[in-house]
């Protein structure tokens, strides 16, 4: 059974909030990665990055996952003007096995790791409600792991270990306390906002 150790006082997290807050953070604390290599998609040299820190049992995440990136991916990551990276800041143990599997799906490959949180968070009720262990290892047959490998993966203390120490960081140095949390440029924005919002925010940094 995967141990809690290291995962940032998950009792403790403050309830999800409809909220929107606008605050300053060093852009360079942000594009730091600790522990695991950044799944991210669009150019590198994009004027404007968003950083996304979800849990994978988030159904706010889950809206926005649905309703909001799609349109944030045809507007403006697949026309190269926005990097968007995505990092797991998991509000349970069943929310950090499902970004432990996304992880071990993917490997380095970003595009397949959008993938299978995509798939995730589609299939939320299925697997987060019940039939946890059946479900993610379905889902992890179909990207093309074996059931060993599933087993393997979600046993991974190590893998969990560095999760937890993202976790962390984005707990202690970037205020993180809730899901979803992005942060455009540096400046954060708690809960799950909409389209338009995210458009008057990148808009003017994509003109400056």
């Amino acid at each position: 059974m995967l141990s809690l150790t290291g995962l940032a006082a998950l009792a403790g997290f403050s309830p999800l909030r409809f909220i929107s807050e606008a605050m300053a953070q060093s852009a360079a604390d942000v594009a730091k990665p600790v522990s695991l290599p950044d799944m991210a998609l669009g150019p590198k040299d994009a004027a404007v990055t968003i950083t996304e820190y979800a849990s994978m049992t988030c159904p706010h995440c889950a809206a926005f996952n649905e309703q909001v990136f799609p349109k944030i991916k045809s507007e403006y990551i697949d026309t190269g003007k926005v990097r968007y990276i995505f990092r797991e800041f998991p509000l349970d143990i069943k929310a950090a096995a499902g970004s432990m599997l996304s992880r071990c799906i993917a490997k380095d490959d970003a595009a397949k790791y959008f993938a299978v949180t995509d798939m995730l968070f589609r299939q939320q009720n299925d697997w987060v409600v019940k039939n946890t262990t059946e479900t993610l290892t379905r889902i992890g047959k179909q990207a093309g792991l074996t059931q060993q490998q599933v087993e393997t993966c979600l046993k991974d203390q190590a893998l969990l270990d560095k999760i937890a120490a993202d976790q962390k960081y984005a707990s202690d140095v970037l205020k993180v306390d809730s899901t979803p949390t992005f942060f455009i440029n540096g400046e954060k924005i708690k809960g799950e906002a909409s389209f338009e919002e995210f458009a008057k925010k990148i808009n003017p940094l994509l003109k400056s």
